[in-house]
């Protein structure tokens, strides 16, 4: 069951894209590196609410989240990408990735916090079982909410199939006055599985995996999501491009407005298919 709940690619096949130039490389690495001492705190930062275990501490701050973003020159929030294995989170991920650090005139501080690769290490201790979801989940929205506040925009791809951890991750952000927005990428069953870029569906199908999302474990469909995106009827360009759309009417930008992606973008071997008919 391995990597089923997620949508990595490998490094090499990511969409190829102009570097940023090397002093807006350097600019960025500070929020960058805040944002990465933040994440080893994670689990700390989570204990301040309501059930922590932990008694005789005290939340310090510093630098407030206000001035950092003056660094980045925009605010932190976090895209929730959601869906079936297969059905383009990672591949649209990705490519939004580049849209907004090597896309525009100036880039902009983004993290991907991909499934797969956070059961590398922060989550490697965690399997498949509705517990183990609910906990994936849970640490992936504290680590969100911790490189928002160094101004980072998040990408985070899971498939979080339960609605109620996805409510969870967006009361996380909410609490903390941050933005969220649920990005429901969608397709249907008969496609995903057409596409099956791991194998993991003909696996399932024949009973060598069980519990699989969409086959005989549940997917509970958004109800409200800020954005719905069928990845059957639109290119990866056309999807980046609603998600920048819609991240320009959300005001992220402190004093500017996204360069739209070209239609056409080069995809990975993972969630293969991702584009409308005849493109």
């Amino acid at each position: 069951h391995g990597a089923q709940g997620f949508d990595s690619s490998p490094q090499s096949q990511l969409p190829s894209a102009r570097c940023p130039a090397p002093c807006s490389s350097m600019m960025s690495l500070c929020p960058a590196l805040i944002a990465f001492a933040g994440l080893l705190f994670a689990h700390a930062a989570a204990a301040e609410g309501s059930g922590t275990k932990s008694t005789n501490i005290k939340y310090h701050t510093g630098i407030t989240r206000e001035e950092k973003w003056k660094t980045t020159g925009h605010t932190g929030m976090t895209l929730w990408m959601t869906g079936l294995s297969g059905s383009g989170k990672s591949t649209i991920s990705v490519a939004l990735e580049h849209a907004l650090v090597t896309g525009q005139p100036k880039p902009y501080f983004v993290y991907r916090l991909d499934g797969d690769n956070l059961r590398f290490g922060l989550n490697k201790d965690l399997g498949f079982s509705p517990s183990d979801r609910k906990e994936n989940v849970r640490l992936v929205a504290e680590v969100a909410r911790l490189f928002n506040e160094a101004g980072a925009i998040v990408i985070a791809g899971l498939i979080s199939p339960y609605a109620a951890d996805r409510d969870f991750a967006r009361e996380v952000h909410k609490n903390a006055s941050l933005p969220f927005m649920e990005v429901y990428i969608e397709a249907p069953l008969s496609v995903v599985e057409s596409r099956d870029p791991k194998g993991l569906y003909k696996k399932a199908r024949a009973g060598e995996i069980k519990g699989f999302t969409g086959i005989d474990a549940p997917y509970e469909v958004p109800e409200k999501p800020e954005l719905l995106i069928r990845t059957d009827l639109n290119s990866v360009g056309a999807a980046v491009n609603l998600i920048l759309t819609k991240l320009d009417s959300v005001g992220v930008h402190l004093a500017r407005s996204f360069r739209p992606l070209p239609d056409e973008v080069e995809e990975s071997d993972e969630d293969v298919g991702c584009k409308a008919p005849g493109f």
